[in-house]
C-alpha cells in the first residue's frame, strides 16, 4: 500500500477559513508539543488543512496510521474508464467512512479536485481491469457487491451488505460494466421516486457506502 501524491490541493493552496493559527497564538504560555505526531512547521505556522480538530498540527504520516488503527472492512472500487469527475468525491466519502481502500478501475489517472485533499489519508489501488479487481477481491477474502440501477437488482434499503465487502460503483452514464455484474455476488440499485433515470455516481457511492455503515461500523467510535 502507498501513500497517494504530495502534489497540494485545492485547500491548501492558500489560507482557508477552518483550522487554527500557530501554536503559540492558539495556546499562549504552552509549551509546544514534544509528541512525535506532531508536525513542527504547522505548529509554527498554523493548521489550515481539511482535517477534524483531532488532527490538527499532526503529520499526515501519523494522521494516516491514526485511521489505519480504524479502518473498517470495507472497500469501494469504480471504474474509469472516461476520467469521471465523481471519482473525487468518492475518495472524498470514502475518506469520511475510514473505507479500507478505494480502488480506481481502469485509467490510472483521475480528477483529483472533488477530492478535497484527502486522498493524501485514503489508501489508493489502482487494477488494469475489471478481472484484475475481481481476482484481488477473491484472493483477499472480500465479496463484491455492485452498485446500479438495473432489472433484478436488490433494493439497497433491504439487502444485507456482506461486513467484508467491495462495493463496486460505475461512472457516470453507463453504469457499471456487464462483466463487474457478472463478477458481483449481486447487484443493488437504490430507491428512486421522481423523474430522472439516474443518481450521480458520487451520490450514489456515498448512499451506498453509507448503507454498510448504518449495518457494521460502530458508530460510538465516529468523530
Amino acid at each position: 500500500m502507498v501513500l497517494p501524491d504530495q502534489h497540494p490541493g485545492p485547500t491548501e493552496w492558500g489560507e482557508s477559513r477552518v483550522g487554527v493559527g500557530p501554536w503559540e497564538v492558539e495556546h499562549p504560555g504552552q509549551p509546544l508539543p514534544t509528541d512525535p505526531r506532531f508536525d513542527a512547521a504547522l505548529l509554527a505556522e498554523g493548521d489550515r488543512r481539511n482535517v477534524v480538530d483531532a488532527y490538527r498540527y499532526w503529520t499526515r504520516e501519523a494522521i494516516v496510521a491514526d485511521i489505519d488503527t480504524r479502518r473498517h472492512d470495507l472497500h469501494v472500487a469504480i471504474e474509469n474508464f472516461e476520467h469521471d469527475a465523481n471519482i473525487g468525491t468518492v475518495v472524498r466519502t470514502a475518506n469520511a467512512f475510514a473505507v479500507n481502500t478505494v480502488h480506481i478501475v481502469g485509467r490510472r489517472r483521475w480528477n483529483r479536485r472533488g477530492a478535497m485533499v484527502t486522498d493524501r489519508y485514503q489508501h489508493l489501488l489502482h487494477h488494469p481491469d475489471v478481472d484484475t479487481l475481481l481476482q484481488w477481491a477473491k484472493e483477499q477474502g472480500l465479496t463484491v457487491v455492485a452498485i446500479d440501477n438495473t432489472p433484478g437488482s436488490v433494493p439497497l434499503e433491504t439487502a444485507e451488505l456482506p461486513e467484508r465487502c467491495l462495493l463496486l460503483f460505475g461512472q457516470e452514464g453507463p453504469g457499471v460494466t456487464e462483466a463487474a455484474r457478472s463478477g458481483a455476488l449481486m447487484t443493488c440499485s437504490i430507491a428512486q421516486f421522481g423523474s430522472t433515470r439516474s443518481i450521480n455516481a458520487g451520490v450514489a457511492a456515498g448512499i451506498a457506502m453509507h448503507a454498510w455503515i448504518r449495518q457494521h461500523a460502530d458508530i460510538s467510535q465516529a468523530w
